[in-house]
C-alpha cells in the first residue's frame, strides 16, 4: 500500500482542490519534501506533525496549515491511523489579493510568515461543504471555485483564525495535549488523566492551554469531535449512533453542540450536500 493518496477534485485556472490521505506509515520525520506551490492544507481527520527546519506544528482539524513554495518539510505521525487533508491551492495574483499583508513575508511569491493558523467552526464547516460538494459532483465549477476562495479568505480572516502566541515550552506542553486528544477523539478524557499523560497539573494545564489556543481545553476537544462528526457523516444513517460512537452523552447533546457550532442540525447538513 503507498502511503499517500491523492484525489483531484478541482483544477481550474483560480484554483486546485485535492484530497489527499495519507496512511501514517511514517511515524519518525520523513525524507525532506518541497512544495512546489503556495497551498493551504485543512486537515479534517487524523493528525500529523510538520517539521520546518527547527519549527513543529501539530496539524489536525482545528487547524489550517501552510506549505509554502520552495520550504523543505517533514512529517511524522506519533499518532496511529494516519490523516486525512484537504489541499486547497489558489492562483498567486489571487492568493495575494485573498491574504492579509502582515500574514505574508517578502519572496518572489506569495509566502506565509506562520506555519500554521486555528480556525473557527464555520471554516470547519466550509472545509466539509468544498469536500462533499466536489467529491459528489454537486457543484458546478463556478459555485467550486466561489466556495474554495470563501474558505481561504475566511481561514485567514482576523476574526476567524487564531494565531498562537506562546513560549517554545509552552507550545509544545499544548502540543502534547492535542496528539492525545487526537489519538482517541471519542474518549471521555478527564484532566487528571490528560495531565498524567502530559506530566503537569491540571490547573497549570488549563492555565496554559488557555493562554496558548485562546480557548479552554475542554472547547478544543469538542471541537475535534464535532469536526469527526463532519467527516463521518456520509456513513452514518443512524445519528444516535454516531454520537455514541464520538462519545457525546446523546443525540440531543450532540445535535446542539453542532448546530451551536456549524448553525445547522447534522440532519440538516446531511440534506445540504445531499448526503441524504
Amino acid at each position: 500500500m503507498t502511503e499517500l493518496s491523492v484525489k483531484l477534485l478541482l483544477d481550474t485556472a483560480t484554483a486546485n482542490v485535492r484530497d489527499v490521505l495519507c496512511n501514517g506509515a511514517c511515524r519518525h520525520k520523513s525524507a525532506a519534501e518541497c512544495a512546489a506551490s503556495t497551498f493551504l492544507v485543512f486537515p479534517y481527520r487524523g493528525v500529523y506533525v510538520r517539521h520546518v527546519g527547527r519549527h513543529e506544528s501539530v496539524a489536525e482539524s482545528n487547524q489550517v496549515v501552510f506549505f509554502n513554495k520552495g520550504e523543505d518539510y517533514r512529517i511524522s505521525h506519533p499518532v496511529d491511523g494516519g490523516d486525512a487533508c484537504l489541499s486547497v491551492g489558489v492562483a498567486e495574483h489571487w492568493l495575494e489579493e485573498l491574504a492579509p499583508k502582515d500574514a505574508m513575508r517578502d519572496s518572489d511569491g506569495p509566502a506565509f510568515r506562520r506555519q500554521r493558523l486555528r480556525i473557527d467552526a464555520r471554516t470547519q464547516a466550509l472545509v466539509a461543504t468544498l469536500r462533499y460538494s466536489l467529491d459528489r459532483q454537486v457543484a458546478e465549477t463556478l459555485e467550486a471555485e466561489t466556495l474554495t476562495l470563501t474558505l481561504v479568505r475566511r481561514a485567514l480572516g482576523e476574526r476567524t483564525s487564531h494565531a498562537t502566541r506562546a513560549s517554545s515550552g509552552r507550545q509544545k506542553l499544548v502540543d502534547r495535549a492535542k496528539l492525545l486528544l487526537s489519538s482517541e477523539v471519542a474518549r471521555r478524557w478527564t484532566l487528571s488523566e490528560i495531565g498524567t499523560e502530559v506530566g503537569v497539573s491540571p490547573v497549570y494545564l488549563t492555565q496554559v492551554f488557555q493562554q496558548v489556543e485562546g480557548m479552554p481545553l475542554y472547547r478544543y476537544q469538542l471541537r475535534l469531535r464535532l469536526a469527526r462528526a463532519l467527516d463521518l457523516l456520509g456513513q452514518y444513517d443512524d445519528l444516535t449512533t454516531l454520537s455514541m460512537d464520538l462519545g457525546f452523552s446523546s443525540q440531543s447533546h450532540f445535535g446542539a453542540a453542532f448546530r451551536q457550532a456549524y448553525g445547522r442540525t447534522p440532519a440538516e447538513f446531511q440534506r445540504s450536500v445531499r448526503l441524504r
